[in-house]
C-alpha cells in the first residue's frame, strides 16, 4: 500500500478516491452483469474508467491503472484469461499514449480521443486475430457489437472534449 500512502501524504485525495471507485467497478462488474443478466462488461468499463481518469487523476496515475485494472480483473476473477489480460493491456497502454500524443496537434481533445480509440481498436483486433489464429486464445474475433463500440468510444471522446480542458483549467 506505500502508493496509497504516498497519494493520502500528498493530499491526493480525489485520486485516490477515484481508484477505490475504479477497482470497486472492476470488482463489481462481473457478479453484477451475472445477477442482473445484463451484459455490463460490454460497455467497456475499463476504457470507460481509464479515459475518465485523464480528466480526474494525473498521467502517471493514468499509466498505473491502464496496467492495474486489468491485471486487477484477472487476479479477483480470472477473466479475461491472461492472454486477454495483456492484450488489453497493451491495447489501452497504446489508447492512453496516443491520446496524449495526439493532444500536442489539436486544440481540443475530441479528435485525440476518438483517433486513439480507433487505433488502438485496430491494434486490438489484429492483435487479436494472430491470438486466435495461433490457438493462444479461444474466442469470437469480436465479442462486442460495433456499434455499442463505436456508441461507448464517442461518448468517452465528447466526456473528455467537455470535460478535459475545464478540468485542467481549475
Amino acid at each position: 500500500m506505500p502508493l496509497l500512502q504516498t497519494a493520502i501524504e500528498k493530499k491526493n485525495y480525489k485520486t485516490v478516491v477515484y481508484d477505490l471507485l475504479a477497482f470497486g467497478v472492476i470488482t463489481f462488474i462481473p457478479g453484477l452483469s451475472h445477477l442482473t443478466a445484463i451484459p455490463f462488461y460490454l460497455l467497456e468499463p475499463m476504457r470507460i474508467i481509464l479515459l475518465l481518469s485523464i480528466v480526474y487523476t494525473s498521467r502517471k496515475n493514468v499509466y498505473l491503472l491502464t496496467i492495474a485494472l486489468p491485471v486487477f480483473s484477472f487476479i479477483i476473477s480470472a477473466h479475461p484469461v491472461f492472454a486477454k489480460s495483456l492484450l488489453i493491456t497493451s491495447e489501452m497502454a497504446l489508447n492512453v499514449f496516443l491520446f496524449y500524443f495526439l493532444l500536442k496537434f489539436f486544440k481540443n481533445s475530441f479528435l485525440p480521443a476518438a483517433i486513439s480509440i480507433f487505433l488502438s481498436k485496430s491494434f486490438y483486433y489484429s492483435v487479436k486475430f494472430i491470438l486466435i489464429s495461433t490457438g493462444i486464445i479461444a474466442s469470437d474475433l469480436v465479442s462486442t457489437p460495433f456499434m455499442l463500440q463505436l456508441t461507448v468510444g464517442l461518448s468517452v471522446s465528447l466526456f473528455l472534449f467537455y470535460f478535459y480542458e475545464k478540468e485542467r483549467t481549475v
